[in-house]
């Protein structure tokens, strides 16, 4: 029953496979590879993005960071939700490698902010023009932190009023496949035709060892985005060893066949939690993040039957919160053991 995050579990057999035979020979290093060009050519077409560039990098920190600092200069300010990773769990890794970029941060309930409260985020920065940061960028995160999703006609609405400034659009992909999944929506829906410039395009979370791509649907910035890659410490000498992890995600449609199963088993977790007469949901369950409360004493029964999860703050009223995540491979026993654990 291991619900901390989907970044706890280990990569199925088709990754580990692709690894195995990238290790085969020699290649050309630095991105030079050609499973690199091929992965290249996959994102485009799965896209529709054919002048799209492509580039990799280890972790979601550095996609979101280096993504930012690209789009936006020191004096900028990247409009995110209060609680957006980039916010809450990047170590401040954007302003810095932004070169000391402002977060200013937009309210909205669970995880969402609206058009309104962006609106009024937008009418109040760089008011009081040389003595305050300028508008830089909007970033978004789908699925967002609280678990809930945009739809592409949100994310468009949003990135309306961004574009109406001038502002370049990054959507913070860690859980994209689930985002895509849950919305019936192709990726190009999601992003660029949504408005989105820049995606992280995630896949750590569902099922490789370490690898996400950065996607800039106008490759005007790629080569600064290359160069700070480079600078950063995040291009990678044997590149073949992320490139054929993500070719491996991206062939046979793995990467949405892995996120249908999350998906699934948050469900039936959601489900199987509201109907219990002492616990409730904290946000909307829509992808494969589940937020919820109950009375006290659920958290003994769980840990005490082995549950890993999330052991969040209590609510004023006493009552226990926790987030639990869903994964590739968790299993229906895992689910229905974690409800019967809690219902005691």
């Amino acid at each position: 029953m291991f619900f901390a995050s989907d970044n706890t579990s280990g990569a199925p057999a088709e990754v580990m496979n692709a690894l195995l035979r990238a290790n085969e020979g020699y290649d050309r290093s630095y991105g030079n590879d050609r499973i690199m060009a091929d992965v290249t050519a996959r994102i485009r077409d799965l896209f529709e993005a054919p002048e799209a560039a492509v580039y990799l990098v280890p972790t979601g920190t550095a996609a979101n960071a280096l993504a930012i600092a690209t789009l936006t200069p020191p004096w900028g300010a990247v409009f995110c939700h209060r609680h957006a990773h980039i916010a809450e769990d990047e170590c401040g890794a954007p302003e810095f490698y932004a070169s000391g970029a402002k977060l200013v941060l937009v309210e909205g309930a669970h995880g969402r902010m609206t058009p309104e409260t962006l609106a009024a985020a937008l009418a109040t920065t760089g008011a009081s023009g040389v003595h305050g940061v300028q508008r830089g960028m909007l970033s978004l995160t789908n699925v967002t932190e609280a678990g809930t999703l945009y739809t592409p006609a949100e994310i468009a609405a949003l990135t309306a009023l961004a574009k109406a400034h001038g502002l370049p659009c990054h959507l913070d992909g860690a859980r994209f496949a689930n985002a895509i999944v849950a919305t019936k929506s192709s990726p190009a829906e999601m992003t660029w035709r949504a408005g989105i410039d820049v995606l992280s395009f995630g896949g750590t979370k569902n099922g490789l060892l370490g690898v996400e791509a950065v996607v800039f649907f106008d490759p005007a910035k790629a080569w600064e985005f290359e160069l700070r890659r480079k600078r950063g410490g995040h291009l990678f000498s044997k590149h073949r060893f992320l490139s054929a992890q993500m070719q491996a995600y991206l062939a046979d449609n793995l990467w949405l066949r892995l996120a249908v199963h999350a998906n699934d088993m948050a469900a039936r977790l959601w489900q199987g939690i509201a109907a219990l007469p002492h616990a409730a949901l904290t946000h909307p369950s829509q992808a494969n993040i589940v937020f919820a409360n109950w009375e006290a004493g659920g958290h003994d029964r769980l840990q005490a039957a082995g549950a890993i999860y999330y052991d969040l703050r209590p609510t004023p009223e006493g009552r226990e919160t926790a987030r639990m995540v869903t994964s590739w491979n968790t299993t229906t026993d895992h689910v229905d053991d974690f409800v019967t654990a809690l219902r005691g």
